[in-house]
């Protein structure tokens, strides 16, 4: 069975501040906001939360499929995916425009400040998947073009679907309604501390509150862990691996996302899910860029069983 991913495709440029953006801010009038931080490491990647999620799907042997929008430049990514085994097949190419792209700057205490120009994406559309229901076992709606994250979340909804919500940055280019709406019709919803902020202050929603709405909601924490929220399971709050060197944290998030889809698609407690997907994220933020050329599985659950005091299932 398939673990259908839509979301971003993206190339990331990374640049690394060496001091503090908090610093920085601290003695500006927003008002008159005009800062700039010198960056003396750079590096582009292939990146953007589908493509990392699938790929690292691919890592813990799950079968994911892509569905999102590349440009011109977007056919040796597509070529590195189906190497590693993503199906891209639902991927649309659109030759007059450019692939998207994130320009992502990370201070000393791993706080970011992003840019994104979603290129191709704006102008995505979405596939004939009529044949391809029977082989799907979950799902994961991530942040895009606004218009088909909410036609992939009622095409999962009206397919009988489970299926994550984890809208990310578009929080602010969603409406209300169509928030709610994500959150009413999914199966749970998975976004950052700072997006929760986000997504509580525009719905008006208290997690006791979500709960009413929704069984399940996860709230990533960066080095300090993750807080699951569970009308089944109640509060988990669990910490994360404390790994000797953190590099650059972007697309930790989006390695905990596939842990915890690969923990749900083989029916275990909520609460396992997430020490995968917190044990997988922790080799991310060791190494410059979102994508994990080899990871040992051993190496994987034995950080989990380190953290956790306790051994997972094996993997599916």
């Amino acid at each position: 069975m398939k673990i259908l991913v839509t979301g971003s495709i993206a190339y990331d440029v990374l640049l690394q501040y060496d001091g503090s953006f908090k610093d920085a801010l601290e003695k500006t009038d927003l008002e008159v906001l005009s800062v700039s931080f010198f960056s003396p490491h750079y590096a582009r990647h292939h990146g953007g939360t589908a493509a990392n999620i699938a790929w690292n799907l691919r890592l813990l042997n799950q079968t994911p499929m892509l569905v999102g929008t590349v440009g011109n430049d977007g056919g040796s990514y597509l070529a590195l995916l189906k190497e590693r085994g993503v199906a891209v097949d639902r991927v649309e190419t659109l030759p007059q425009y450019v692939t998207s792209t994130a320009i992502i700057g990370t201070d000393n205490a791993e706080r970011q400040i992003a840019f994104f120009h979603p290129g191709a994406d704006a102008f995505g559309s979405w596939p004939n998947m009529e044949d391809d229901r029977e082989d799907i076992a979950w799902g994961l709606v991530g942040a895009r073009n606004p218009g088909m994250m909410m036609h992939a979340a009622r095409w999962c909804a009206s397919q009988k679907i489970p299926w994550i919500f984890d809208p990310a940055q578009q929080i602010i280019g969603l409406s209300k309604d169509e928030l709610i709406s994500g959150i009413r019709t999914s199966s749970g919803v998975i976004v950052n501390a700072y997006e929760w902020s986000l997504l509580s202050g525009k719905t008006g929603l208290s997690a006791d509150e979500f709960l009413k709405l929704n069984p399940l909601l996860v709230v990533t924490n960066g080095e300090h862990g993750l807080t699951i929220y569970s009308e089944k399971e109640g509060t988990i709050v669990l910490p994360t691996y404390k790994p000797a060197k953190v590099i650059n944290p972007t697309g930790a998030g989006d390695a905990l996302r596939a842990g915890f889809l690969t923990g749900l698609s083989a029916g275990w407690t909520l609460k396992q899910c997430g020490q995968l997907g917190a044990s997988l994220a922790s080799f991310v933020v060791e190494q410059e860029g979102t994508l994990i050329d080899f990871l040992d599985l051993n190496d994987v659950l034995g950080r989990a069983e380190v953290t956790y005091g306790e051994l997972l299932p094996a993997l599916p």
